[in-house]
């Protein structure tokens, strides 16, 4: 199947660049360009996007207004999300995982760099930039509130955990750790397919829409803790 990819970006030359390195790809395709959030938005129930390369800073509406709104439509629930950025680690980024995006990426990535991205986010998968590890984006999420705020965020998203199994939890501590279901099954001696099973009954449960959002309760609710590499 095609992937069906919107832009959204309000520089118009950096959209044109974007299209013809998207469309000359045979597995994807983009479906619309869009000059801001609302746009954007749009754009992606009409034209029935699979995945959305969002730039965090547009006039008007921004892109992190955008995702929340696009992850909030449960009509939009399969549309996966990945955020354009000059600053690859700062508040946007991690208000925007928040939000529901699958990931984010610099804009100065390389081509095949962002053609993967696209791929992965297609797949559910959590997409995080090689220049902003897995670490440093856990410290952000650890530090997004303040005080009182951040105990109670904390305890609120350890309370959704109870629902998980205990088999489940190990499974969110590693998919969290940045392993790949084979890396999962590896590891626990089991089969890829029941981490599979175990990964998407968790996602089920938390309302989790790919693996991005999983890794942010398990940081969130303090089963995992940060630590920078």
């Amino acid at each position: 199947m095609t992937i069906r990819v919107l832009l959204a970006d309000d520089q118009a030359l950096l959209r044109s660049a974007f299209r013809v390195l998207v469309d000359s790809e045979p597995d994807m395709e983009v479906v619309g360009e869009a000059a801001d959030g609302a746009q954007a938005v749009a754009l992606a129930r009409s034209e029935r996007a699979d995945v959305v390369l969002m730039d965090i800073r547009m006039p008007g509406t921004d892109g992190l207004a955008a995702t929340r709104t696009i992850s909030a439509d449960p009509d939009l629930s399969h549309v996966r999300i990945v955020m354009l950025t000059t600053f690859e680690v700062d508040e946007y980024v991690v208000q925007s995982l928040r939000a529901g995006a699958s990931g984010f990426l610099g804009k100065g990535a390389e081509p095949e760099e962002l053609l993967n991205a696209i791929r992965i986010a297609a797949a559910g998968e959590a997409l995080l930039s090689p220049v902003a590890t897995k670490g440093l984006i856990a410290t952000f999420l650890a530090q997004g509130g303040t005080g009182e705020g951040d105990d109670r965020q904390e305890g609120d998203a350890s309370q959704r955990l109870s629902v998980l199994t205990v088999r489940e939890r190990e499974v969110l501590v590693l998919v969290a750790g940045g392993r790949s279901n084979d890396e999962i099954a590896e590891q626990l001696e089991v089969s890829p397919l029941t981490v599979k099973t175990h990964v998407n009954r968790a996602m089920a449960k938390l309302g989790a829409r790919d693996r991005a959002q999983l890794v942010v309760t398990a940081y969130e609710s303090g089963l995992v803790r940060p630590r920078i590499w």
